[in-house]
């Protein structure tokens, strides 16, 4: 039997009473930012900017919620906004990498997603929920999650998606008893990146913990390697959740590509994977923090990458 999914965002459930929900508002995302580091920010990002690294020449395509009624106030430095979550996400992404062509497309769509000529980059903030007991190639997929799955297992493009809040391992089962079977579907593919939530930027001075709510890498072997965690500031811009995780993934993976300019997704995704720093995490555990917090200044250091 093919399990009915219920779609959800990656969304910090107990905390979405701190936030005051639209009630039927139309929701309009404001125009890109110039290039202007904010408090949320790792400082790394101002450096790779001095560069000339600003994500040109690469597509961010956002999968996320562009539909509904629903927001979310928050502030990523530009002032109090009340934006649908896909919104928030797709100016996360863009600020970080406000050269990349932002490309958006409804989670529910079900269509394929459409790559342009050049690196393309897929933000996920959202999970496929379903019983456990199932294993991906089980799921009936839409055409939307098929192009997803296939572009990260051929390399065709970069996957950063959100870990998850269940504050369990990646792929495992939540509190409900429910599976997020997209998850299990990128796993040990060539380009996918799951992105976990860190309580604040570390470094060696302060380090970081991983926020209450994250999921976590696991035991798994497979999925450690893929695993990367960034600091979400949600005391900041009141955004929580490995949701707001992702696009900085999604914005560094951009920035790389605007440098490595011959380089393939996958090859992008493991400079990011192995240049993640352990020493800017608290108590370091491959089984917590994957490969540890992602450095965008590591990444960008090599002349060249393989």
């Amino acid at each position: 039997m093919t399990p009915n999914f219920k779609m959800t965002s990656a969304l910090v459930l107990t905390l979405v009473s701190s936030y005051a929900v639209a009630q039927g508002k139309s929701l309009i995302s404001d125009a890109s930012n110039p290039p202007l580091l904010q408090s949320w920010m790792n400082t790394e990002v101002s450096a790779a900017w001095n560069q000339g690294f600003k994500g040109q020449g690469v597509t961010l395509i956002v999968l996320d919620d562009f539909k509904s009624k629903s927001g979310y106030y928050g502030n990523l430095g530009t002032g109090i906004q009340l934006l649908r979550h896909g919104e928030w996400t797709s100016k996360e992404a863009g600020m970080l990498a406000p050269l990349a062509t932002l490309q958006t497309q409804d989670f529910t769509s079900g269509t394929t997603v459409r790559l342009n000529s050049g690196l393309n980059v897929v933000n996920m903030s959202y999970a496929m929920y379903a019983s456990a007991g199932y294993t991906a190639s089980q799921i009936g997929w839409s055409a939307e999650e098929k192009s997803i799955i296939n572009y990260a297992s051929t390399g065709a493009a970069i996957i950063s998606k959100a870990a998850g809040n269940d504050s369990v391992a990646v792929g495992g089962t939540n509190a409900a008893g429910k599976v997020d079977y997209l998850s299990l579907a990128l796993k040990g593919t060539a380009s996918a990146i799951y992105v976990g939530a860190l309580n604040s930027n570390g470094s060696t001075i302060k380090q970081a913990t991983l926020a209450s709510y994250s999921n976590m890498a696991g035991t798994d072997a497979t999925v450690q390697k893929q695993f990367l965690t960034v600091g979400v500031e949600g005391s900041k811009t009141g955004l929580y959740g490995t949701s707001f995780a992702a696009p900085i993934i999604s914005g560094y993976a951009a920035i790389l590509g605007s440098k490595f300019t011959n380089s393939n997704s996958a090859q992008i995704t493991n400079q990011l994977l192995n240049t993640a720093r352990q020493d800017t995490v608290s108590n370091y555990s491959a089984a917590v923090y994957g490969r540890g917090e992602a450095s965008i200044a590591r990444a960008l250091a090599p002349v060249t990458i393989k």
